[in-house]
């Protein structure tokens, strides 16, 4: 069974995160090591680590502890101080979270293509240290080709990304000179290098960056412009002609409040890219101040961009239900192969007994074709019942007809729908 236990922007504070990010030893080899555990593949980013793990059906609460015992090793954080941050995925929910996460629907900003690298590189990583599963490498391998499926099909990985050039081209009409714009930039993630970049290309060259997680020092050496720490957040706000928004924060980071200490002059443009808001809506209620805001941007954002999430949401689905069904079918495969191994021994001692008589060649050409035909029915039908969830039975009907029990110690047929004693989905 495959298990994901994720903490990420959705779950947890962003300091808690941080902490999670920050490894002193390799986490997949710590989790891929405990008892039970048959392959682990570890996805860390500034928003999200998430614990990939395969463990035999009936052993969820062992894979659990295992990548919680594990992250603890290699980061400090205990497991009580996790509690209420992090969800546990398991079954058929598993691939279809990868597969969003690693197409851009799970990040900060939707459709982000940072993502798929770093989910390639987590699998090269486990990798590294032998700690990955065949089921793991194939959710894995799937992720990736789904992620390319859904880049080259929908407008997805342009929406996220043009969104900033449509709220500059609406603000166009407001503002005369670009290039002697003294611009504020709230946020150092993807959003805020693509804002950076479009900033630029207007003609923008004031540009400070603040960091509500400290991060600006490192963002402005990078990309060679000037920030300012929380001390100085709320005068920069007010004396900025422009401020542009793209935090994941969950609170407000620009208010009334912040800009009227900072000194507001009276006249100020916010445009706000952060979701949830990045800017309070009462903001717009202060004298000569003009609030631009996701909503609206979206207003004015071609159709095939509105479209975009939900078509992408579709290719998931069905990418992770054909993995789903494939894993199904692949369950009976210990069934499948002993079967055909028991039919060819048999024929085989009867070739070589035939041959001991000095039998024609064709009597022994025929009696392989008229195996393979017998074969193929029976193959067939235990694909078919695997993908119906009925791999018991064919391996039941395999021990009771031939005596042969081919059952692997840890079968990967479909789990049990079981309650998780930890926060998440724990069923298929």
């Amino acid at each position: 069974m495959l298990l994901c236990v994720t903490a990420s922007h959705k779950t947890a504070p962003f300091d808690l995160l941080e902490r999670l990010s920050t490894h002193a030893a390799p986490v997949a080899p710590l989790i891929a090591g405990r008892e039970q555990v048959q392959g682990a593949v570890v996805l860390s980013t500034c928003n999200r680590v998430e614990a990939y793990v395969e463990v035999p059906d009936g052993a969820e609460v062992q894979g659990v502890e295992a990548a919680l015992h594990a992250l603890h090793t290699a980061t400090g954080v205990s497991p009580s101080e996790l509690e209420g941050a992090y969800e546990v995925k398991a079954g058929g929910r598993v691939a279809e979270h990868l597969f969003s996460v690693a197409s851009g629907l799970e990040s900060v900003v939707i459709g982000e293509g940072e993502i798929a690298g770093q989910v390639r590189r987590a699998l090269d990583d486990a990798r590294s240290f032998d700690a990955t599963s065949p089921e793991l490498e194939r959710l894995f391998q799937r992720a990736t080709e789904t992620q390319k499926g859904v880049k080259n099909a929908t407008a997805l990985g342009r929406a996220g990304r043009s969104l900033v050039r449509l709220a500059l081209e609406l603000a166009d009409s407001r503002i005369a000179d670009w290039s002697g714009l003294r611009t504020l930039l709230v946020g150092t993630g993807a959003y805020a290098a693509a804002t950076l970049a479009a900033l630029r290309d207007h003609g923008v060259t004031d540009i400070t960056v603040h960091s509500p997680s400290g991060r600006g020092a490192r963002f402005a050496a990078k990309h060679e412009i000037a920030f300012v720490e929380a001390a100085g957040f709320a005068e920069a706000a007010a004396r900025a002609d422009l401020v542009i928004t793209c935090t994941s924060n969950e609170e407000p980071v620009v208010t009334p409040e912040l800009l009227r200490r900072g000194g507001y002059r009276g006249r100020g443009f916010v445009i706000d890219l952060g979701l949830p808001r990045n800017v309070s809506a009462e903001v717009a209620e202060l004298e000569g101040m003009t609030l631009l805001d996701l909503e609206t941007i979206r207003l004015h954002a071609p159709l095939e961009e509105l479209r975009a999430h939900d078509d992408a949401r579709r290719m998931v689905r069905d990418a992770a239900a054909k993995f789903h069904l494939v894993g199904r079918e692949q369950s009976a495969a210990p069934a499948i192969v002993a079967l055909r191994e028991h039919v060819f021994e048999l024929l085989d001692a009867e070739i070589g007994r035939g041959k001991g008589r000095g039998d024609d060649e064709r009597i022994e050409q025929a009696l392989r074709h008229m195996v393979g035909r017998l074969l193929h029915t029976p193959t067939a039908r235990a694909r078919e019942l695997a993908a119906q969830g009925r791999a018991d039975d064919v391996f039941e009907a395999l021990e009771t007809l031939f005596g042969i029990d081919a059952r692997p110690a840890a079968d990967h047929g479909e789990p049990d729908a079981a309650t998780c004693p930890y926060r998440g989905e724990a069923t298929a």
